[in-house]
């Protein structure tokens, strides 16, 4: 991310203005808005599967259940959130009646360090995967579905 400094002298160069408003302007704005990851959500169609599926293939811990439709998992510094259609929150219907639902390519990405052996783990769970592995250039990865069909990426960078 570019300093205050770095976009000011980038400016300089280019568009000449008043500086000291633009960067009052600026330094009023980082003080008043604050973005930062909190995690990511999935929709999901059934809480304890994805909860058991979550919790004992992948190993993320279960911070809040609540059922019939919602739930917050974390592992490390990544937090899931888990909720089902119809359940208030993230799985009301948008005002237009379009109801949320799972699936599609979105997805997290989680490194490992040896992909192989964790997808001979995970087929012996009997745990469903949409492609085969690929390897690139920069290393190897396979896509797991989740029991609601929502996609985690497991990459294992090349060494």
């Amino acid at each position: 991310m570019a300093t205050n400094a770095s976009i000011t002298a980038s400016f300089d160069d280019v568009c000449p203005f008043n500086y000291v408003s633009f960067q009052s302007k600026l330094n009023h704005m980082e003080r008043n808005t604050r973005t930062e990851f909190f995690g990511v959500r999935y929709i999901i169609n059934d809480l304890g599967e994805v909860v058991s599926f979550y919790r004992d293939l992948l190993g993320f811990q279960v911070d809040m259940q609540v059922e019939p439709g919602f739930a917050k998992l974390s592992k490390g510094s990544l937090n899931l959130y888990f909720n089902k259609p119809g359940f208030g929150g993230a799985g009301q219907s948008m005002p237009d009646g379009t109801v949320p639902q799972p699936g599609g390519w979105n997805r997290i990405q989680l490194g490992v360090d040896n992909l192989d052996a964790l997808i001979e783990q995970l087929k012996a769970k009997q745990a469903s995967f949409r492609n085969e592995l690929i390897v690139g250039q920069g290393g190897k990865q396979i896509l797991l579905k989740d029991p609601s069909g929502n996609l985690i990426e497991l990459f294992e960078p090349k060494k």
